[in-house]
C-alpha cells in the first residue's frame, strides 16, 4: 500500500518505474538475443550444450522472482530491492563485457544476472500495483503501457546489439565485437539508474512496509549471504547439466504433487477451481516450450538456413543479421495487442465474452500455423535458405498465439484458486514456467546440428523436421483444448456456484 499521501502525481511515479523497466528489458533482451549464438560461435559450444545452458538459465530466471518478491515484502522493501536488482544486473552485464573466453566467467555472469532479475522483476511490478492501488481501471491501463515498455525496450535492443556486435567486430576484431555488445546492455542499466536517481523523489511515498524504515543490519546481512549463495548455486547448476536436469525435473514432480495435495485436501467447493487451474497451467507449460524455440532452435535456424535479404519483386529492401529475427516477436505483439483489445472490447459491449479456454485453443492453433510456415518455406528454399518473409509470418502467427494466451495462466490462477492458497500457487506457477523453459531447450536439441554437418541442405531438413513436428503438437494441443471446453465450462460454473473468494487480480508483463 502507499505509505503516505502522494506528494506527486501517479503519472510521474509510474513514469519512474516505467523508464527503469524499459532500460532493464533493453539490457536483458539485448543479452538474450546473442547468448546462444555467443556460446556456439565464440566459446565453441555444441548446439546441444548451448541450448541446455540457456534453458537452465531461463528456468532459474523464471523461478527466482518468487524469492525476490518475498525479500521485497518482508526484509528490504520493494523500492530498495528493485534498485538493488538493477545494480546487480548492471554488474552481470558488465562481467560479460570483459573480453575473455572463460566458460567459468560466463557461468558467473549468468549467475549474477539470474540474481539481479529475481530481485528486480517482482518488485518493479509490485510498485506499479501500489501506485494505482484501489483503482482497477487505472491499474489495467498502467500495465498495458508497462507491457509496451517491455516490448519497446526489447525490440530496440534485439535490433541494436547484433548490429553493434557485427560493426565493432568488423572494425576492431570479433572478440571485442561480442563483448562490446554485452557492454551496451550494461550501459542501458546505467542509463536507467541515472534516470531513476533524478526521478527518485516521485517514488519516495511508494513501497512496501520495510521501505518506510531504515533497513536492519541483520536483514542486509541475510540478503547478502543469500544472494551470494544464489549466484554460486546458479553458476554450479549451469556448468553441471546433470544437476540442472535433476533440479528441473524434481521441481516438476514437486509442483504436480503440490497440485494433487491441494486438490485432495481442499474443500468440496474449492476443488473444481483447482482442477481448472491445473488444466490451464499444464496448457501454459506447453506454450512456454514453444516459446523457448525463439532463442534456441529458431535462432540457430536463422544462422544457417535463412536468406537474410528482405526483397520485393526481386529488389532488395534491406538485410538483417540472423539474431535480429527474434525481435519480430516483440514487433508483432505491439501490432497485434491493440487489435485484440479492440475485438475484446467490442465483444464486451455486445454482451459476448470470449471464453478463456477458447483463447487457449485459438492460441495453440496460431502457434501450429506459425511452425508450419517454416516447413512451407523449405519447399521453396534456394541452396538450403528459406525466404526471410517466411520468418516474418512464422513469428507473426506465433505472436498471435502468444497475445491470445499471454497472461492467462496467472489470470486463471487468480480467478480459480482460493485466496488462502494464492501466494503458494503463484510461486508454483513461476517455477512451472521455468521448468517448461528448460523442457523447451530439450525439445530444441532434436534439431541440434552436429559440428561435422556444414551443408545447409542437410541442416534445413533437420530443422524443418522439428518445426513440422511442433506444428503437429500444436494441432494436438488445439484439439485437447477444444475437447476440454465442456469440462472447463462445467468447472467454471461449479466454481462460480461455490462462491470461493479469489486471489486479487494479477498482472505480469512477461507472462
Amino acid at each position: 500500500m502507499a505509505i503516505q499521501n502522494p506528494p506527486v502525481s501517479q503519472t510521474k511515479s509510474f513514469s519512474t518505474v516505467f523508464l527503469i523497466e524499459m532500460w532493464e528489458r533493453f539490457g536483458f533482451y539485448g543479452m538474450q538475443v546473442l547468448m546462444v549464438t555467443y556460446m556456439v560461435k565464440k566459446l565453441g559450444f555444441a548446439d546441444v550444450d548451448a541450448n541446455l545452458v540457456w534453458g537452465a538459465a531461463s528456468a532459474l530466471i523464471y523461478a527466482t522472482p518468487a524469492i525476490g518478491g518475498w525479500i521485497g515484502d518482508k526484509f528490504l522493501g520493494s523500492r530498495r530491492t528493485m534498485l538493488s536488482g538493477a545494480v546487480i544486473l548492471m554488474i552481470g552485464y558488465a562481467l560479460l563485457w570483459i573480453p575473455t573466453n572463460s566458460t567459468y566467467a560466463l557461468y558467473l555472469a549468468l549467475g549474477v544476472i539470474i540474481l539481479g532479475n529475481g530481485l528486480f522483476k517482482p518488485n518493479a511490478g509490485n510498485l506499479v500495483r501500489k501506485i494505482y492501488e484501489g483503482d482497477d481501471v487505472k491499474i489495467d491501463s498502467a500495465f498495458t503501457i508497462y507491457y509496451m515498455a517491455v516490448n519497446v525496450g526489447s525490440t530496440i535492443s534485439m535490433l541494436l546489439t547484433p548490429w553493434i556486435r557485427d560493426y565493432v567486430g568488423e572494425h576492431y576484431g570479433d572478440a571485442l565485437g561480442w563483448h562490446t555488445a554485452f557492454g551496451v546492455c550494461s550501459i542501458g542499466l546505467i542509463l536507467g539508474l541515472i534516470n531513476y536517481y533524478f526521478m527518485r523523489r516521485t517514488l519516495a511515498h511508494i513501497g512496501s512496509e520495510p521501505d518506510n524504515h531504515p533497513p536492519k543490519a541483520k536483514n542486509i546481512l541475510g540478503v547478502v549471504v543469500g544472494s551470494l549463495a544464489i549466484i554460486a548455486a546458479s553458476a554450479y547448476i549451469l556448468q553441471n547439466q546433470s544437476v540442472a536436469e535433476l533440479c528441473v525435473y524434481a521441481a516438476g514432480v514437486v509442483i504436480l504433487g503440490i497440485f494433487v495435495h491441494l486438490i485432495r485436501s481442499s474443500e468440496p467447493g474449492e476443488r473444481a477451481g483447482l482442477v481448472a487451474a491445473l488444466v490451464l497451467t499444464i496448457q501454459t507449460i506447453f506454450f512456454f516450450i514453444f516459446y523457448q524455440q525463439m532463442s534456441t532452435s529458431l535462432n540457430l535456424f536463422a544462422q544457417r538456413n535463412v536468406d537474410l535479404s528482405f526483397g520485393i519483386f526481386g529488389y532488395e529492401i534491406f538485410r538483417w543479421i540472423p539474431e535480429q529475427f527474434q525481435s519480430l516477436n516483440a514487433i508483432w505483439i505491439v501490432i497485434l495487442s491493440p487489435i485484440l483489445v479492440g475485438i475484446y472490447n467490442s465483444l464486451g459491449k455486445h454482451g459476448k465474452d470470449f471464453p478463456v479456454a477458447a483463447k487457449f485453443a485459438l492460441g495453440f492453433a496460431a502457434v501450429a500455423v506459425g511452425f508450419f510456415m517454416y516447413g512451407l518455406g523449405a519447399t521453396t528454399a534456394v541452396n538450403g535458405a528459406i525466404s526471410s518473409w517466411y520468418m516474418v509470418w512464422g513469428y507473426g502467427f506465433y505472436s498471435l498465439g502468444e497475445v491470445l494466451v499471454s497472461g492467462l495462466g496467472l489470470a486463471m490462477i487468480a480467478r480459480y484458486v482460493p485466496a488462502r492458497m494464492g501466494g503458494f500457487m503463484m510461486g508454483a506457477y513461476y517455477v512451472a514456467s521455468g521448468v517448461s523453459q528448460y523442457m523447451g531447450s530439450v525439445v530444441a536439441n532434436y534439431a541440434a546440428i552436429p559440428k561435422d554437418i556444414t551443408d545447409p541442405l542437410q541442416s534445413l531438413a533437420i530443422y524443418t523436421s522439428l518445426f513440422n513436428k511442433l506444428g503437429f503438437v500444436g494441432i494436438g494441443c488445439t484439439a485437447i483444448a477444444i475437447a476440454m471446453l465442456p469440462l472447463m465450462k462445467k468447472l467454471s460454473l461449479n466454481h462460480a456456484l461455490a462462491n470461493v473468494p479469489p486471489v486479487p487480480p494479477v498482472h505480469n508483463e512477461d507472462l
